[in-house]
Order: C-alpha cells, then structure tokens, then sequence
C-alpha cells in the first residue's frame, strides 16, 4: 500500500504540461537589415570619364547589397528550417 501511494505521487508530478514556445532569434546584426543605398545618376553634361566612374560606383554598391541580401537571405532560410523542425 505504501508503494501504491508513492507511485502515485511520483506520477502525478510527472503528468504535469508545460507548454514551450521557442522564439525565432534575432537577425544576426544591423548591417544586413540596412537599406542599399542610392545609385549615383549621371549630370546632363558627364564625360565619358564620369560616366565609367560612375558605372563603377554603382556596380560596387549594387553588388555589396547584393551580398548583404543574399546572406540575409540564406541566414533566414537556415533559422526557419531550425525553428519549424524546433516546434514539432
């Protein structure tokens, strides 16, 4: 009789649900949520020297947002299929 009454204790302190919400982490940092700045447009009178730099200072900036985005991209994808894999 002694053991039923503690079997009983110990698994009804086990029968107990907590309920666990993980949240989804934060973005790993300012940079990569930071707007791509604006491209440089050309003056009405621009050389032929203005508008190769110009062409040059644009691809820079479109391509390191792009990567800024991209990495974003696949650092949010990752986190995703970690936290929907978390919930079940």
């Amino acid at each position: 009789m002694k053991y039923a009454v503690i079997l009983a204790l110990v698994l009804s302190g086990c029968s107990a649900v907590v309920p666990v919400t993980a949240r989804f982490p934060e973005p790993p940092g300012r940079g990569a949520m930071t707007a791509c700045p604006a491209l440089q447009k050309l003056k009405d009178d621009a050389k032929l020297s203005d508008v190769a730099n110009t062409v040059t200072v644009n691809y820079g900036t479109y391509y390191e947002c792009a990567v800024r985005a991209d990495a974003w991209q696949e650092w949010y994808q990752i986190q995703k299929i970690i936290h929907e894999g978390a919930q079940k």
